[in-house]
């Protein structure tokens, strides 16, 4: 396809070398990938509003080596929204997405993967979302299914409501929102807090070892993302994999599916699932709960 410019959300963006396969596999173009994202982009973008993103490029397509990119580059258009965020040794100026525009832009640039901060920007150190990620050690998802249930079990014990995602890889993750109360470091410590005690109920299947080698063949529960300038990959974002999976949230009831996979969803069959229900993340910043009384009832049942 020959470049052209199209106007998306009252910018004109500049699409490029659309032809180009981007996953062999399934045989999709950039094309497709643009299309994805422009599609996606009103349910999609409330779940990015005001955060910082982390961009993970494959310009050779999947197939080959691709590169997370944090700094905006020079040439982004000015119409992208920047932030600019402190870093130990100085600053990094992440890419906010606020429109339809700055999502197929990313696409036109062959961003496949968005993955999102957990905090806002206008509150960069307090974060409105926790995030525990179960990682598996090997291919049986009935463990992972297990494990987010029980996480789900305590988390609402001590009074917060986690929401579920495939992560369009191997595992589940479970997103928490907060009401931005507490910093990082009193998130990040009781996340820990949480894994250790999943972990104390079921030794056998789950770990808190980072290290494969000391896994075995549990599941990894796993809540380093729960830092200053840590990102997950963000809802209904496209992963590098051969099909093209989504990163799509669920219903707790769709746990007992037994066709549910983490790649289940892909490009090519979202929009006939957001077609038949909404998006099951529509409220879930209506469930933001503070940290302290979940963290004085955990603190009650570890003792």
């Amino acid at each position: 396809m020959n470049d052209q410019i199209v106007e998306v959300a009252g910018h004109d963006v500049k699409l490029s070398n659309q032809g180009k396969v981007l996953f062999p596999a399934a045989g999709l173009t950039k094309a497709d990938l643009i299309d994805y994202y422009e599609r996606i982009a009103p349910v999609m973008l409330p779940h990015l509003a005001g955060r910082p993103l982390s961009l993970v490029r494959y310009p050779n397509g999947v197939e080959a080596e691709g590169f997370m990119q944090k700094n905006a580059s020079d040439y982004f258009p000015d119409w992208i929204r920047r932030a600019r965020l402190a870093k130990q040794d100085g600053a990094v100026e992440h890419v906010v997405a606020e429109d339809a525009a700055t999502l197929v832009y990313l696409a036109n640039q062959a961003c496949v993967t968005l993955h999102v901060g957990l905090s806002r920007v206008d509150r960069i150190d307090h974060p409105d979302r926790m995030v525990i990620d179960l990682d598996p050690s090997d291919d049986d998802f009935a463990k992972i299914k297990r494990a987010a249930k029980e996480a789900r079990a305590l988390l609402e014990e001590v009074g917060l409501v986690p929401f579920l995602q495939t992560t369009g890889s191997r595992g589940l993750h479970l997103w928490v929102p907060l009401d931005r109360s507490a910093d990082f470091d009193k998130v990040r410590d009781f996340a820990a807090k949480v894994a250790e005690l999943l972990v104390a109920r079921r030794p056998h299947e789950l770990t808190t070892a980072q290290r494969k080698a000391k896994r075995g063949d549990r599941v990894l529960v796993d809540v380093a993302r729960n830092a200053y300038a840590q990102t997950a990959v963000a809802p209904y974002s496209v992963r590098a994999l051969a099909l093209a999976p989504v990163a799509t949230p669920l219903d707790w009831a769709e746990l007992d599916d037994p066709k549910l996979e983490p790649q289940r969803y892909t490009t090519s069959n979202l929009f006939r699932r957001l077609g038949r229900k909404q998006d099951p993340w529509a409220e879930i910043g209506r469930h933001a709960r503070p940290l302290e009384p979940a963290r004085q009832r955990l603190k009650s049942l570890t003792g």
